[in-house]
């Protein structure tokens, strides 16, 4: 039998290398929190040692900031895509409030809260937790504008519109790690019922659409990846 040659290593860029890193850094911050994160725990995960983490990474802190920045980025593209909400904007408000209201971001809304008490202590993180706020207020502030300049919504501020609706969705997502679940409706849906009032549209309308979209969610068959 010929001998099987031993696999040669493919050397990676420091682009790739450092996107790794942060990768796996946001996996361990999802399932076990910020405070899990180390040079050596990550260097373990991906099987180098953690000197090569230190080479992208001197300061543990500045990983802990970019891992945290990292999922909170993916969340923000998944739940308003900025390329294409300016077509429908009614359709793609109740498309983030069916994928909010659904138990697949309990582990990103834990991970705020876990980033946000740290953020007392922490500088770093604290800057990148002031960055992806901001970014969520100006993406949810541009969907809202422009389903106003289309006549869909009628609000005299929606920068104002797009705070009041953050603030009730962080308010319900602070319980994450505590909802037993039997929340009233009139309370798990407050930050839709925000939205409708704050954007003239008759309530529980926006309410259906979600509900819709979430079902519709639901029924679909699971792929493979």
């Amino acid at each position: 039998m010929p001998s099987s040659a031993p696999r040669k290593r493919v050397r990676k860029s420091p682009a790739d290398r450092r996107a790794e890193i942060v990768e796996a850094a946001a996996v361990v911050a999802l399932t076990e929190g910020l405070e899990a994160i180390t040079l050596r725990r990550i260097g373990e995960d991906l099987g180098v040692r953690p000197g090569l983490v230190s080479h992208y990474f001197p300061a543990v802190e500045d990983l802990v900031a970019e891992a945290f920045g990292s999922a909170a980025e993916r969340e923000l593209e998944a739940l308003i895509p900025a390329e294409h909400f300016h077509a429908d904007p009614g359709h793609h408000l109740a498309r983030f409030f069916a994928l909010a209201m659904g138990p697949g971001y309990d582990d990103i809304s834990r991970l705020w809260i876990n980033a946000r008490h740290l953020s007392r202590y922490r500088p770093v993180l604290r800057a990148r937790v002031e960055h992806q706020e901001s970014r969520w207020r100006d993406r949810l502030t541009d969907l809202l504008r422009a389903g106003a300049e289309g006549g869909e919504f009628r609000t005299d501020d929606p920068r104002v519109t797009a705070i009041r609706i953050l603030v009730v969705v962080d308010g319900l997502g602070a319980h994450a790690n505590t909802d037993s679940g039997d929340r009233p409706d009139a309370v798990r849906h407050m930050a839709v019922t925000t939205a409708e009032d704050g954007l003239g549209l008759e309530r529980g309308t926006l309410l259906r659409r979600a509900q819709e979209l979430r079902r519709a969610d639901d029924d679909r068959p699971a792929t493979r990846p």
